[in-house]
Order: C-alpha cells, then sequence, then structure tokens
C-alpha cells in the first residue's frame, strides 16, 4: 500500500462536517418515519398511513447519497494524511469493531421485536438472543444481521478497496486530474458542468443495473446498490480537494436551489401515484422521463445541500466539536432505540399527534443521553461505536518553590 503523497494544504472544510451531522440526522427521521408510513419495515404504529410519505419519498432519493459522498471527501483526508496503508488498519478497527457489536448486541432487539410482532416468537429478549445468534435459526429474517448497519459495512469494504490506490488517485488528481477538472469546472460553464456530469453514471446505472438487481443490503448480491454507493464516494473522494469543483458547486448554488424546488414539486404527486401510472398504459410515456428526473433531483439536491453549506456553515463550533463525535455513536444506537420504543409506545393507546413526538424524543434522547453519560465516559465502549480512545492526560507535579 501507498504511503502519504505530498498534497497542497487544504483548510480543514467545517461545513462539510456539519453536513454530516445533519446527513445521519435526516436518516435518523428517516428511520422514525419509517415506523408510520405504509412501507414494509421491522416494527409499525397502529397509526400507519401514507400522509408523511410525499416527504419520505423527496428525502430519499438523495439522503444516503450525500454520506456516501461526504464519506468519500472524508477517506480523501485521511488517507493523504495518513497513507494508504494506516487508513486500512485504521478505519479496519475504526468500522469494524462496531459491526461485530452492533450486529451481536445493538441490533438484535430490532430483530426480536419485529419476529414478535410477526408471531414468529413469544419469549424475552434473553431467550431470544441464543436463537438471533445461531446462523441456523429458521426465522422468517435473517439472523444475524447488521440492519441499518448496512452503511457501516459498504464504508468498510470500499475503504478497503480505496486505500491500496488512495496515494496514486490522489496524485494524479493535484497534476493530470487537476487539469481536467480546471478545463471542466473553472470557465463560464464551470457550474452546468458540475451540476450535469456528475449524474450520467447514475442514468447509464438505472438503464444496465436497477432493473435487474434489486437493493438488497446484504453485501454479495447487491451489485446496482454498490454502483451507485461506490461510484458517489468516488466522486467525493477524487473531487475533495478540488477547488475549481467547490468554486463550480458555489456558483451553480441560485439555480440548484430553484431546480430542486421546482423538480420536487413536480414529481412528488407521480411519486405518490406511482403504482396507478405503472398500471395504466396512458401513462407509460412518463416512467423513464421520471426515472431520470429523479437522479437529476438528488444531484442536485447533494449540490444544494454542499452550496447552503460552504456559505452557512464552514466555521467551527463547540456544537460541531461535541456533534462530529456523538453523531456516529448515535447512528449506531438510533434504529434500536426507534424500534423498541416505538413498538411499547404504539401500544399505549395514544393518539398520533401523542406518540410520533414521544417515538422523535426518545430516539433522539436515547441517543443523547447513552452517548453522553455512558459512551463517551467508558473506556471500553468507546471502540465499540467507532470512537477513539480516552486520551489519559499525565498530570506532572509542579516545581518545588
Amino acid at each position: 500500500m501507498t504511503e502519504p503523497s505530498p498534497a497542497p494544504a487544504f483548510p480543514r472544510r467545517y461545513d462539510l462536517d456539519w453536513l454530516r451531522i445533519i446527513a445521519f440526522g435526516l436518516l435518523i427521521f428517516y428511520h422514525t418515519g419509517m415506523f408510520y408510513v405504509t412501507w414494509g419495515w421491522h416494527v409499525k404504529s397502529v397509526h400507519v398511513s401514507p400522509g408523511a410519505e410525499w416527504l419520505m419519498m423527496l428525502l430519499n432519493p438523495w439522503r444516503l447519497a450525500l454520506l456516501f459522498f461526504i464519506s468519500g471527501v472524508a477517506l480523501r483526508f485521511a488517507a493523504d494524511k495518513l497513507g494508504g496503508s494506516t487508513l486500512a488498519r485504521e478505519r479496519a478497527v475504526r468500522l469494524g469493531l462496531p459491526i461485530l457489536f452492533g450486529m451481536v448486541v445493538i441490533v438484535a432487539p430490532q430483530s426480536w421485536l419485529q419476529l414478535v410482532e410477526n408471531g414468529e416468537f413469544s419469549g424475552s429478549f434473553w431467550q431470544f438472543w441464543p436463537h438471533y445468534l445461531d446462523f441456523g435459526s429458521a426465522f422468517s429474517i435473517t439472523t444475524p444481521t447488521w440492519n441499518h448497519l448496512w452503511y457501516v459495512v459498504y464504508l468498510l469494504v470500499y475503504t478497503l478497496m480505496l486505500a491500496p490506490v488512495a496515494g496514486p488517485l490522489a496524485r494524479f488528481m493535484t497534476g493530470t486530474g487537476a487539469r481536467i477538472t480546471e478545463f471542466l469546472f473553472a470557465g463560464r460553464w464551470g457550474p452546468l458542468a458540475a451540476l450535469v456530469l456528475p449524474v450520467t453514471p447514475f442514468i447509464l446505472y438505472r438503464f444496465t443495473l436497477d432493473p435487474y438487481f434489486r437493493t438488497t443490503h446484504d453485501l454479495t448480491n447487491d451489485w446496482a446498490n454498490h454502483a451507485h454507493s461506490l461510484t458517489i464516494l468516488m466522486i467525493g473522494f477524487l473531487l475533495a480537494k478540488d477547488r475549481n469543483f467547490w468554486s463550480a458547486i458555489r456558483r451553480a448554488l441560485p439555480f440548484a436551489v430553484a431546480s430542486v424546488l421546482v423538480l420536487g414539486a413536480v414529481l412528488a404527486p407521480l411519486w405518490s401515484n406511482w403504482n396507478a401510472m405503472a398500471e395504466n398504459s396512458d401513462w407509460n410515456w412518463l416512467i423513464w422521463p421520471a426515472r431520470i428526473a429523479r437522479i437529476f433531483y438528488a444531484w442536485l439536491a447533494i449540490v444544494t445541500m454542499l452550496g447552503l453549506a460552504q456559505r452557512y456553515l464552514n466555521r467551527p463550533s463547540r456544537v460541531l466539536t461535541y456533534m462530529t463525535e456523538a453523531i456516529f455513536p448515535w447512528y449506531i444506537l438510533h434504529q434500536t432505540i426507534t424500534v423498541m420504543a416505538g413498538y411499547w409506545l404504539t401500544r399505549q393507546g395514544l393518539g398520533v399527534w401523542v406518540e410520533a413526538p414521544l417515538v422523535i424524543l426518545a430516539t433522539f434522547g436515547g441517543c443523547a443521553l447513552l452517548h453522553e453519560l455512558v459512551i463517551r465516559r467508558v473506556g471500553y465502549l468507546r471502540p465499540l461505536f467507532g470512537l477513539k480512545p480516552m486520551i489519559k492526560v499525565r498530570r506532572v507535579a509542579a516545581p518545588a518553590e
């Protein structure tokens, strides 16, 4: 593997730190919403309805793509600092331990309550756990599983794939690659190139892979999802320190905002009536244009977030410092808390306008309290949630007078 390559000085991107926090936060809200919409999920509220689905549909096309893009940027900064071999070793531990711990401990209650709700299991969690850890269990779902932690699994795999070539790719992007991006993004048409060119591979995948490989999150049979996720991560990695690209993003912001609003207003009603359109031959002509428009909508939403963050969030703060560490443990914890809190609360006879805020409060409050009171303060727990070990401050006695 390659060692760190000389790279031009590049300031810390506080805006991307904020966006990482925002992206994870949106993911937590999205999974809370999954408890209430009509789509399949681990457990469901008694108040299931399609009322919030239009908002979920507006978020769904870009929520994870933004996270993988930011992950690609973060990998570039880490690779330039650590080198490929150190990056691989460090991330194998920082991501590998949370995956293993998450599968064995954190995710297990989700599977338990899902099977209880489905009528496949009737015992306590402690009675269920040995069956969960038994790879031969005859449940309708795979156990043990990683559920929402699939993103961490994929990120670890992509990191290990990228580490051996991170140095050469970084050097390419500071030489020939920089000249290419200058040609593409620096001139008058740079904003247009930044809005259109990154979309092209995803349109290709939509025609060639998506119809044949449904999203499974099982790692070994998820080829369309891999193509989308790895490509957006590589775009982030390659363009992380490209000043011409980020300048084009700033210049494209007004058009991106306007386009996202227009596309969202047009596409939301189409998505809400998608099944009826697909079954009615009179509307077939709209199917593929709407699919392509969805891809543009997703990238334009990402550009909008990147541009707004550059303009308004590129500054340090104590809240940012705290949340930069906290948000990954929150992500690991959140879905299990949502499932457990939702499963209990929806059986208490509460109205939806009481139950839903309580589920949200339990999810965010539980994450915050567990992180603050337990995870960040207990040394052996920190690596299990992706945090660096505690730094021990060595006290030195003052010299005698």
